[in-house]
């Protein structure tokens, strides 16, 4: 039977390869291997936008979701990726209501989504990892740790908030989008970041 490896968000950013999306990039715990998948841009907004730590006056969709669960006394215990194809990622979430385990068929950005709120894991075959994954060499992990080592020491000096180009990026996204509460919301936390400068 095929191993199950876990993995985390590492990051999520413009896509390279396609107009419009984004790439997010999952690492493995504890690993070397990084899988890239092409997500929406309300995929990635809900995303970034939870991970920073960033509330939104009205619940996002994936908020309402994970709220629905625990209202209906369903909890998300898992997320499995368990299928790659050209390109696309296949994913289930699993949901425990009592003593079932309910399986469910989702879009792999909307399944990280909700497992990032949920807090459980998101796992994959060992197979698929290996034969979709990058790798990064030690000199490329060095350079990354060096970096991730700059950026906190200037996150300790202008705080553990989102930095402007991704607030601006996320204020933009708002803004196509056409949801102008969440979009006054990032607003005001730049203007508030430029006067602290």
């Amino acid at each position: 039977m095929d191993k199950k490896v876990e993995l985390q968000v590492i990051n999520i950013t413009n896509s390279q390869a396609q107009v419009g999306a984004f790439a997010m990039l999952l690492g493995e715990v504890d690993g070397e291997r990084q899988l890239p998948i092409i997500i929406g841009p309300a995929e990635a907004q809900a995303t970034a936008l939870y991970l920073k730590g960033i509330k939104t006056p009205r619940p996002l969709t994936h908020d309402l979701f994970t709220t629905s669960l625990t209202v209906l006394g369903a909890s998300l215990i898992r997320v499995l990726i368990y299928k790659a194809k050209d390109g696309i990622f296949y994913s289930y979430i699993y949901l425990k209501k009592e003593e079932e385990i309910i399986r469910i068929d989702a879009r792999t950005s909307d399944a990280v989504a909700l497992a990032v709120r949920a807090d459980c894991p998101i796992l994959i075959y060992e197979s698929i990892l290996e034969q979709e994954c990058l790798r990064m060499s030690a000199e490329e992990r060095n350079r990354s740790e060096e970096t991730d080592d700059d950026e906190a020491s200037e996150e300790e000096h202008s705080s553990s908030a989102p930095t402007s180009i991704s607030l601006e990026e996320a204020l933009q996204q708002a803004i196509k989008d056409e949801n102008y509460e969440l979009a006054a919301q990032i607003r005001d936390q730049i203007n508030s970041r430029n006067k602290n400068q």
